[in-house]
């Protein structure tokens, strides 16, 4: 039996990247006779995990609960840390994977970290854990102290964090070519063990009609319209949407510009100063979407999708938007080229860029949209399928500690 450790997310399909991550994976091996998951969840908080709405899930106290073939543990956060409170469950969560192991006698562990908070402590538990026979992983995301929304200190925090979990790390398990090129690369002299495992999505369409009423009161809530353009992410400078609203103002197309995100007031009045974009009646900030059939849905019905990332790796809110949105139109930065490929049209931060990409896009034959979209859908079924990121983690846990494909057979 392979015994898996999970830090670093939230909970289980909740609203986050790693959060569906944890959540499909435990669907895809649900079954699997020779995988044990250990999943660590927020007890309280921003985002905690509430199992009571996690359909399947079996309470086994007020800390633990059982989901799928996973168990799940929740860790109580101080609510006076402020920004350090992430640190303090990451390596809160990491103290009880030890003392759970050491109490089950648990032997060859994986012990897997999604992202990069913890690197100061990590030196002492590698030792912990490699006297278990157990193997530390890492999963480095993106390069968060590129994000602007950082001071400098916490920029710099950042970055030592993250030397240090490379440094130790048993395997780097990298969700884009490019960050592992850049591992690779940056901490060339620790010599890292790297290995690529994308993120993951599904075509699935929406189980919603066009006429559904979570839809219909959604549209008329917000005065949004089917065949609009649309952005999905969060509210933060690195993920460019000054420029494209800006952009979006300078084009000529009749259509609607509609922005699901959690709007941070500071930046949104930082934006108003520049741009003065509430004159613009086509540009409307719709809140957050949290129903995920109702987002494919909204999805499904835009005109185009705008995607401004340029920190991180493969970002989930691509995919999702490949394996919905027919038409998508990419800021050209090597994470979002090596997604989409030619299932999608690219632009740059060069002024007049993107507007005349999206006059360029308004004037496209339907055709023309049908064929990306048919290759966005391909790109994901091919690569990006949970299917096939399932199974490449069930071959990394059949090759680690020398764990026998035997053992391993569902």
């Amino acid at each position: 039996m392979q015994h898996v450790f999970i830090i670093g997310a939230k909970g289980i399909l909740n609203y986050g990247g790693y959060e569906t991550f944890i959540g499909k994976l435990l669907e895809q091996h649900e079954n699997h006779k020779g995988i044990k998951y250990h999943i660590a969840c927020k007890y309280n908080g921003q985002g905690y995990m509430d199992e009571t709405k996690l359909e399947g899930a079996q309470r086994i106290n007020e800390y633990e609960f059982k989901y799928k073939n996973a168990h799940c543990f929740k860790i109580k956060v101080p609510g006076n840390l402020g920004s350090a409170q992430a640190i303090y469950y990451d390596i809160a969560a990491l103290r009880f994977c030890c003392k759970y192991i050491k109490k089950n006698h648990i032997t060859n562990p994986v012990i897997y970290v999604l992202s990069s908070r913890i690197g100061p402590v990590m030196a002492h538990y590698v030792k912990k854990i490699h006297k278990f026979g157990g193997k530390y992983w890492h999963n480095p995301d993106g390069r968060e102290m590129l994000r602007k929304k950082y001071s400098y200190i916490v920029r710099q925090y950042w970055s030592l964090s993250e030397r240090l979990m490379v440094k130790y790390a048993d395997l780097e398990v990298c969700d884009s070519k490019n960050i592992q090129s850049y591992i690779k690369s940056a901490y060339g002299k620790y010599q890292p063990e790297t290995t690529y495992i994308a993120y993951g999505a599904d075509v699935k369409p929406s189980i919603l009609s066009d006429e559904a009423p979570e839809y219909i009161k959604w549209q008329e809530q917000h005065g949004a319209k089917s065949d609009s353009f649309l952005v999905i992410g969060r509210f933060v400078p690195e993920n460019n949407f000054e420029i494209m609203i800006r952009e979006f103002m300078r084009s000529h197309t009749k259509r609607d510009f509609l922005l699901i995100t959690n709007v941070n007031d500071r930046f949104l009045n930082e934006l108003e100063k520049k741009l003065h974009f509430k004159s613009d009646p086509r540009i409307k900030f719709v809140g957050t979407v949290y129903d995920q059939e109702l987002l494919k849905k909204i999805r499904e019905k835009s005109f185009a999708y705008f995607h401004g990332h340029e920190v991180g790796g493969t970002n989930p809110s691509l995919l999702e938007a490949l394996s919905s949105t027919d038409l998508n139109l990419l800021l050209k930065v090597g994470f979002n080229e090596e997604v989409a490929k030619d299932a999608a049209l690219y632009w740059t931060k060069e002024e007049g860029n993107l507007s005349a990409l999206i006059d360029r896009a308004d004037q496209l034959a339907a055709e023309e949209v049908h064929e990306l979209g048919v290759k966005a859908k391909e790109r994901i079924k091919s690569a990006y399928s949970w299917n096939v990121i399932a199974g490449e983690y069930e071959k990394l846990y059949m090759n680690c500690n020398s764990v026998t494909a035997e053992l391993l057979h569902v």
